[in-house]
Protein backbone atom coordinates (compact mmCIF):
# COMPACT_ATOMS: atom_id res chain seq x y z
CA UNK A 1 0.00 0.00 0.00
CA UNK A 2 1.23 3.61 -0.61
CA UNK A 3 0.40 4.60 3.25
CA UNK A 4 1.53 8.55 1.75
CA UNK A 5 -0.67 8.14 -0.72
CA UNK A 6 -3.61 6.91 1.77
CA UNK A 7 -2.94 9.56 4.07
CA UNK A 8 -3.40 12.39 1.52
CA UNK A 9 -7.27 10.67 0.84
CA UNK A 10 -7.80 10.20 4.27
CA UNK A 11 -7.43 13.80 4.45
CA UNK A 12 -8.89 15.01 1.70
CA UNK A 13 -12.04 13.24 2.19
CA UNK A 14 -12.22 14.86 5.81
CA UNK A 15 -11.41 18.64 4.70
CA UNK A 16 -13.91 18.22 1.57
CA UNK A 17 -16.70 16.08 3.52
CA UNK A 18 -17.12 13.14 1.04
CA UNK A 19 -15.19 10.65 -1.17
CA UNK A 20 -16.58 11.98 -4.36
CA UNK A 21 -15.43 15.37 -3.79
CA UNK A 22 -11.80 13.94 -3.26
CA UNK A 23 -12.08 11.80 -5.89
CA UNK A 24 -12.34 14.91 -7.97
CA UNK A 25 -9.85 16.81 -6.20
CA UNK A 26 -7.20 14.28 -6.18
CA UNK A 27 -8.32 12.87 -10.04
CA UNK A 28 -8.97 9.49 -8.43
CA UNK A 29 -12.14 6.98 -8.91
CA UNK A 30 -14.53 6.66 -6.06
CA UNK A 31 -13.43 2.78 -5.72
CA UNK A 32 -9.64 3.67 -6.00
CA UNK A 33 -10.68 6.42 -3.24
CA UNK A 34 -12.46 3.78 -1.05
CA UNK A 35 -10.04 1.50 -1.42
CA UNK A 36 -7.26 3.72 0.45
CA UNK A 37 -9.33 4.36 3.37
CA UNK A 38 -9.61 0.93 3.50
CA UNK A 39 -6.34 0.01 3.65
CA UNK A 40 -5.37 2.97 6.02
CA UNK A 41 -8.35 1.45 8.90
CA UNK A 42 -6.48 -2.01 8.42
CA UNK A 43 -2.80 -0.48 8.62
CA UNK A 44 -4.17 1.79 12.16
CA UNK A 45 -6.00 -1.13 13.12
CA UNK A 46 -9.38 0.92 13.76
CA UNK A 47 -12.16 2.59 11.88
CA UNK A 48 -11.85 5.78 10.85
CA UNK A 49 -14.72 7.41 9.19
CA UNK A 50 -18.33 6.59 10.35
CA UNK A 51 -20.06 6.42 6.67
CA UNK A 52 -23.52 7.41 6.00
CA UNK A 53 -25.48 8.20 3.06
CA UNK A 54 -25.76 11.68 4.20
CA UNK A 55 -22.27 12.66 5.95
CA UNK A 56 -18.99 11.60 6.86
CA UNK A 57 -17.87 11.97 10.26
CA UNK A 58 -14.78 11.29 11.98
CA UNK A 59 -14.67 8.37 14.50
CA UNK A 60 -12.41 8.94 17.94
CA UNK A 61 -9.72 7.00 16.31
CA UNK A 62 -9.91 9.10 13.35
CA UNK A 63 -10.25 12.28 15.24
CA UNK A 64 -6.45 11.41 16.92
CA UNK A 65 -5.20 10.07 13.13
CA UNK A 66 -6.30 13.14 11.42
CA UNK A 67 -3.75 15.07 13.26
CA UNK A 68 -0.89 12.67 12.38
CA UNK A 69 -1.51 12.65 8.78
CA UNK A 70 -1.28 16.42 8.61
CA UNK A 71 2.13 16.41 10.34
CA UNK A 72 3.34 13.30 8.37
CA UNK A 73 1.96 15.00 5.00
CA UNK A 74 4.09 18.47 5.62
CA UNK A 75 7.14 16.58 6.91
CA UNK A 76 7.36 14.92 4.00
CA UNK A 77 6.26 17.65 1.83
CA UNK A 78 9.16 19.38 4.01
CA UNK A 79 11.58 16.59 3.16
CA UNK A 80 11.62 16.77 -0.57
CA UNK A 81 11.84 20.62 -0.75
CA UNK A 82 14.67 20.16 1.41
CA UNK A 83 16.23 17.54 -1.66
CA UNK A 84 14.76 19.10 -4.26
CA UNK A 85 14.31 22.70 -4.70
CA UNK A 86 17.47 25.17 -4.85
CA UNK A 87 16.92 27.78 -1.06
CA UNK A 88 16.18 30.59 -3.13
CA UNK A 89 13.25 29.38 -4.71
CA UNK A 90 9.97 28.78 -2.49
CA UNK A 91 7.01 27.19 -4.02
CA UNK A 92 3.73 25.70 -2.81
CA UNK A 93 0.24 26.98 -1.15
CA UNK A 94 0.22 29.39 1.44
CA UNK A 95 -3.00 30.02 3.19
CA UNK A 96 -3.35 33.80 4.82
CA UNK A 97 -6.25 35.33 7.08
CA UNK A 98 -6.13 39.24 7.38
CA UNK A 99 -8.73 41.74 8.11
CA UNK A 100 -10.67 43.00 5.17
CA UNK A 101 -9.46 46.41 6.00
CA UNK A 102 -5.51 46.25 5.74
CA UNK A 103 -6.06 43.62 3.22
CA UNK A 104 -7.60 46.14 0.83
CA UNK A 105 -5.45 48.60 2.04
CA UNK A 106 -2.07 47.08 2.48
CA UNK A 107 -1.84 43.43 2.24
CA UNK A 108 -3.15 42.83 -1.40
CA UNK A 109 -0.51 45.00 -2.76
CA UNK A 110 2.18 43.84 -1.25
CA UNK A 111 1.21 39.89 -1.73
CA UNK A 112 0.95 40.90 -5.22
CA UNK A 113 4.80 41.79 -5.13
CA UNK A 114 5.88 38.62 -3.48
CA UNK A 115 4.30 36.38 -5.81
CA UNK A 116 5.95 38.14 -8.63
CA UNK A 117 9.11 37.61 -6.82
CA UNK A 118 8.51 33.55 -5.94
CA UNK A 119 6.50 32.71 -8.26
CA UNK A 120 6.28 29.07 -7.41
CA UNK A 121 4.58 29.74 -4.44
CA UNK A 122 0.72 30.11 -4.07
CA UNK A 123 -1.18 32.57 -1.94
CA UNK A 124 -4.88 31.97 -0.61
CA UNK A 125 -5.79 35.03 0.89
CA UNK A 126 -8.86 34.94 3.16
CA UNK A 127 -10.21 38.16 4.25
CA UNK A 128 -11.73 37.47 7.64
CA UNK A 129 -12.99 39.96 10.22
CA UNK A 130 -12.59 37.57 13.15
CA UNK A 131 -9.87 35.61 14.83
CA UNK A 132 -9.62 32.76 13.12
CA UNK A 133 -8.18 29.16 14.84
CA UNK A 134 -5.12 28.89 12.74
CA UNK A 135 -5.09 24.90 13.27
CA UNK A 136 -8.56 24.31 12.27
CA UNK A 137 -9.07 26.62 9.71
CA UNK A 138 -5.17 25.53 8.51
CA UNK A 139 -4.17 29.64 8.12
CA UNK A 140 -0.39 28.95 7.68
CA UNK A 141 -0.12 33.19 8.61
CA UNK A 142 -2.17 35.71 10.16
CA UNK A 143 -2.16 39.25 9.98
CA UNK A 144 -3.17 40.28 13.37
CA UNK A 145 -3.66 43.86 15.06
CA UNK A 146 -3.25 43.79 19.14
CA UNK A 147 -1.58 44.73 21.75
CA UNK A 148 -2.81 41.27 23.51
CA UNK A 149 -1.88 38.16 21.49
CA UNK A 150 -2.49 34.61 22.28
CA UNK A 151 0.83 33.44 24.06
CA UNK A 152 0.47 30.04 22.72
CA UNK A 153 1.23 31.61 19.04
CA UNK A 154 4.63 32.69 17.35
CA UNK A 155 4.17 36.27 16.83
CA UNK A 156 6.97 38.49 14.49
CA UNK A 157 6.09 42.21 14.77
CA UNK A 158 6.17 43.88 11.72
CA UNK A 159 4.75 47.18 12.23
CA UNK A 160 2.80 50.21 14.43
CA UNK A 161 -0.62 50.99 13.48
CA UNK A 162 -1.89 54.26 14.48
CA UNK A 163 -5.11 55.82 13.85
CA UNK A 164 -7.18 59.22 13.23
CA UNK A 165 -10.20 60.91 14.18
CA UNK A 166 -11.37 62.67 11.15
CA UNK A 167 -14.23 63.56 8.85
CA UNK A 168 -15.46 64.94 5.67
CA UNK A 169 -15.34 68.21 4.24
CA UNK A 170 -18.96 68.31 4.19
CA UNK A 171 -19.95 66.89 7.35
CA UNK A 172 -17.58 70.01 8.87
CA UNK A 173 -19.07 72.28 6.82
CA UNK A 174 -22.27 71.09 8.82
CA UNK A 175 -20.48 70.59 11.86
CA UNK A 176 -18.31 72.75 13.90
CA UNK A 177 -15.09 70.23 13.80
CA UNK A 178 -14.27 69.30 17.59
CA UNK A 179 -11.35 71.25 19.50
CA UNK A 180 -10.87 68.95 22.06
CA UNK A 181 -11.67 65.39 22.70
CA UNK A 182 -14.59 66.05 25.25
CA UNK A 183 -16.05 67.34 22.26
CA UNK A 184 -16.62 64.59 20.35
CA UNK A 185 -19.67 63.89 22.65
CA UNK A 186 -21.44 66.36 20.47
CA UNK A 187 -20.92 64.97 17.17
CA UNK A 188 -22.22 61.74 15.44
CA UNK A 189 -19.18 59.55 15.64
CA UNK A 190 -18.80 56.31 13.52
CA UNK A 191 -17.96 53.62 15.34
CA UNK A 192 -16.65 50.31 14.83
CA UNK A 193 -18.79 46.87 16.52
CA UNK A 194 -15.55 45.13 18.32
CA UNK A 195 -13.11 47.91 19.01
CA UNK A 196 -13.85 51.13 20.26
CA UNK A 197 -17.57 50.88 20.16
CA UNK A 198 -18.76 53.58 22.68
CA UNK A 199 -15.49 54.76 24.23
CA UNK A 200 -12.53 56.37 22.80
CA UNK A 201 -8.94 56.45 24.19
CA UNK A 202 -6.31 58.93 23.38
CA UNK A 203 -2.92 60.21 24.82
CA UNK A 204 -2.64 63.50 25.32
CA UNK A 205 -0.20 65.55 26.97
CA UNK A 206 0.90 62.23 28.38
CA UNK A 207 -2.35 61.62 29.90
CA UNK A 208 -4.53 58.49 28.89
CA UNK A 209 -8.46 60.12 28.10
CA UNK A 210 -11.29 58.14 27.70
CA UNK A 211 -13.86 59.58 25.85
CA UNK A 212 -17.48 58.14 25.72
CA UNK A 213 -18.73 58.48 21.83
CA UNK A 214 -22.18 57.55 20.16
CA UNK A 215 -23.84 57.84 16.59
CA UNK A 216 -26.44 55.89 14.29
CA UNK A 217 -23.90 53.81 12.00
CA UNK A 218 -22.18 50.87 13.89
CA UNK A 219 -19.53 48.83 11.68
CA UNK A 220 -17.96 45.54 11.90
CA UNK A 221 -15.17 45.93 9.66
CA UNK A 222 -12.96 49.82 8.94
CA UNK A 223 -13.80 49.69 5.00
CA UNK A 224 -17.24 50.31 5.54
CA UNK A 225 -16.23 52.95 8.15
CA UNK A 226 -14.68 54.74 5.57
CA UNK A 227 -17.45 54.68 3.41
CA UNK A 228 -19.92 56.19 5.23
CA UNK A 229 -17.36 58.51 6.88
CA UNK A 230 -15.92 59.73 3.21
CA UNK A 231 -19.90 60.05 2.62
CA UNK A 232 -20.25 62.69 5.28
CA UNK A 233 -21.81 60.81 7.75
CA UNK A 234 -20.16 61.52 10.71
CA UNK A 235 -16.48 61.60 12.85
CA UNK A 236 -14.90 58.21 12.26
CA UNK A 237 -11.54 56.50 14.18
CA UNK A 238 -9.49 54.60 11.86
CA UNK A 239 -6.53 53.12 11.00
CA UNK A 240 -3.89 55.69 9.15
CA UNK A 241 -3.04 52.68 6.87
CA UNK A 242 -6.52 52.95 5.55
CA UNK A 243 -7.40 56.82 5.91
CA UNK A 244 -3.82 58.15 5.26
CA UNK A 245 -4.41 58.77 1.26
CA UNK A 246 -7.73 59.87 1.69
CA UNK A 247 -6.23 62.83 4.48
CA UNK A 248 -3.53 63.52 2.04
CA UNK A 249 -6.09 63.98 -1.02
CA UNK A 250 -8.08 66.34 1.06
CA UNK A 251 -10.46 63.81 0.74
CA UNK A 252 -11.00 63.62 4.83
CA UNK A 253 -9.79 66.63 7.68
CA UNK A 254 -7.88 64.61 10.21
CA UNK A 255 -9.24 66.24 13.63
CA UNK A 256 -7.53 66.74 17.33
CA UNK A 257 -3.73 66.83 16.07
CA UNK A 258 -3.32 67.10 20.38
CA UNK A 259 -4.62 63.98 20.62
CA UNK A 260 -3.03 60.49 19.97
CA UNK A 261 -5.57 57.84 19.76
CA UNK A 262 -4.21 54.86 21.15
CA UNK A 263 -1.65 52.57 19.31
CA UNK A 264 -1.64 49.44 18.18
CA UNK A 265 1.24 47.08 16.88
CA UNK A 266 0.66 44.59 13.42
CA UNK A 267 1.82 41.12 13.53
CA UNK A 268 2.74 37.87 11.86
CA UNK A 269 1.01 35.35 13.32
CA UNK A 270 1.37 31.46 12.81
CA UNK A 271 1.29 28.12 14.81
CA UNK A 272 4.79 26.55 14.63
CA UNK A 273 8.12 26.77 14.06
CA UNK A 274 8.94 23.44 13.22
CA UNK A 275 9.18 21.97 9.47
CA UNK A 276 8.23 25.55 8.78
CA UNK A 277 8.15 25.62 4.27
CA UNK A 278 10.42 28.33 2.77
CA UNK A 279 7.32 29.84 1.42
CA UNK A 280 6.02 30.97 4.89
CA UNK A 281 9.86 31.73 5.82
CA UNK A 282 10.08 33.59 2.78
CA UNK A 283 7.02 35.98 3.12
CA UNK A 284 7.75 36.47 6.82
CA UNK A 285 10.53 38.26 5.73
CA UNK A 286 9.45 39.77 2.61
CA UNK A 287 6.98 41.20 5.23
CA UNK A 288 8.92 42.65 7.59
CA UNK A 289 11.31 44.33 4.72
CA UNK A 290 7.59 45.71 3.37
CA UNK A 291 6.22 47.28 7.08
CA UNK A 292 9.18 48.62 8.56
CA UNK A 293 8.92 50.58 12.32
CA UNK A 294 7.29 53.92 10.35
CA UNK A 295 5.33 52.64 7.79
CA UNK A 296 4.95 54.95 4.58
CA UNK A 297 1.26 55.13 5.00
CA UNK A 298 2.06 57.49 8.10
CA UNK A 299 3.63 60.33 6.23
CA UNK A 300 2.53 63.83 6.17
CA UNK A 301 -0.35 62.56 9.14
Amino acid sequence: MDRLQAMRVFVTVVDLGSQSAAADHLDLSRPVVSRYLAELEDWVGARLLHRTTRKLSLTAAGSETLPRCRQLLELCGDMQAAVSEPDDAPRGLLRLSVSTSFGQAQLAEAIAEYVKRYPLVTVDLQMLDRTVNLVDERIDLAIRTSNDLDPNLIARRLTVCRSVVCASPAYLLEHPAPQKVEDLARHNCLTHSYFGKSLWHFEEQGEHVSVPVHGNITANEASTLLRVTLAGAGVAMLPSYQAGDHIRRGELVKLLPQADPRQMNIYAVYASRKHMPSALRSLLDFLVLRFPEEPAWDIGL
